[in-house]
């Protein structure tokens, strides 16, 4: 595991128990993108409440153990769940109301959803239009996508007839064709073998660098926030029961709950 010198645009641990609502990026220049304020939910026995706040052009890493709530808080921030009370607002504008359609968002899945019987062209501008006509700044923007993740030569190719690493690439396009600011990743690339992670993490660490994209990345695995996120948000039983830079993967003095998450 990278110790924390080699981490992405870490910042200083100054206080490992960091309040779930506040804004850990030290630098007072960047404005908040997405925040939730006192979002409730009920799963099954469990009763959720997440207050967040993610910079514009911020990686966070969502950790947490299975059945903690990671996957539930990214489907109420991107529409799919509705919360019982709270609120979520995208650049001090409530999204609350907003279908996922709506909203200034888009998920990519462990599960890509491509379509079998469509190209990869079409796979991508059905994210754009369902019915996949698409008019001419809408091309545009399918082309620079697919140049984007380097997948130009395979437009005309079926899902079948590519490599896990390149239907992943699909999906990512997919995301980007969209043009939202704001993308969040639910273990896209956890069935990948190593290789293939490693080029999807570099992958999405570019865009965010060169493009300025929001990421909120829910993932199992310590070392992808390790690579490519600025700060994390462990949740435990239902909550954001930490929200601290991503150096605290590697910090001695890490709170009791997070040493027991990694294994330490």
């Amino acid at each position: 595991m990278p110790n924390a010198t080699q981490l992405k645009k870490a910042s200083p641990l100054t206080n490992t128990n960091v309040s779930p609502s506040t804004n850990v990026n030290p630098s007072t220049n960047i404005s908040v993108l997405l925040q939730l304020d006192n979002i409730t939910f009920a799963y099954e026995q469990m009763q959720m409440q997440f207050d967040l706040v993610v910079n514009r052009g911020e990686t966070l890493a969502i950790l947490g153990a299975s059945g903690s709530g990671k996957s539930t808080l990214l489907n109420l921030i991107a529409g799919f769940n509705q919360p019982l009370s709270g609120d979520i607002s995208f650049q001090d504008i409530s999204i609350l109301a907003k279908a996922p359609a709506q909203r200034p968002i888009t998920t990519l899945f462990q599960e890509h959803n491509l379509f079998n019987h469509l190209t990869v062209k079409q796979n991508i501008a059905i994210g754009l239009v369902p019915s996949m006509k698409l008019d001419a700044n809408q091309q545009a923007a399918l082309e620079k996508a697919a140049q984007q993740v380097e997948i130009t030569e395979l437009l005309n190719r079926l899902p079948g007839d590519l490599s896990g690493g390149q239907r992943q690439r699909v999906g990512i396009a997919r995301c980007l064709a969209r043009k939202q600011p704001l993308l969040l990743l639910d273990e896209p690339f956890s069935a990948l073998d190593p290789a293939l992670r490693q080029e999807m993490l570099r992958l999405i660490a570019k865009l965010n660098k060169e493009y300025g994209i929001t990421v909120l990345m829910v993932t199992h695995n310590p070392d992808d926030a390790l690579q490519i996120a600025d700060n994390i948000a462990f949740v435990e039983n239902g909550k954001i029961a930490l929200h601290a830079p991503t150096a605290i993967l590697v910090d001695d003095n890490a709170p009791d709950m997070l040493k027991r998450y990694l294994g330490k």
